[in-house]
């Protein structure tokens, strides 16, 4: 079964498909928070995180430990590359 990824907007799906695709934003959500939570820890740091790619705003609002959101920052990253090694 395909699912579109939007924010059911509960964490316990009434049906499968809200249970899906509470699981895939929620449950990513987690992940992130998980790894941000050991990066800081490691780093003895409260490191700032910026969510980047065309997906992140499906999370960045459930995911704390996310301090902003970017969608274009890879992108504009590789173009100031490109314009630095094509003058």
């Amino acid at each position: 079964m395909k699912i579109e990824l939007v924010d059911p907007g509960t964490v316990i799906g009434r049906n499968t498909l809200q249970a899906m695709q509470a699981g895939a934003i929620y449950g990513f959500a987690g992940q992130v928070d998980g790894i941000v939570t050991r990066m800081r820890a490691e780093l003895q740091a409260d490191a700032v995180t910026i969510a980047t790619g065309g997906l992140a705003g499906l999370i960045f609002d459930h995911a704390p430990s996310l301090d902003r959101l970017d969608p274009m920052l890879t992108l504009r990253g590789l173009q100031i590359i490109h314009r630095r090694n094509h003058p």
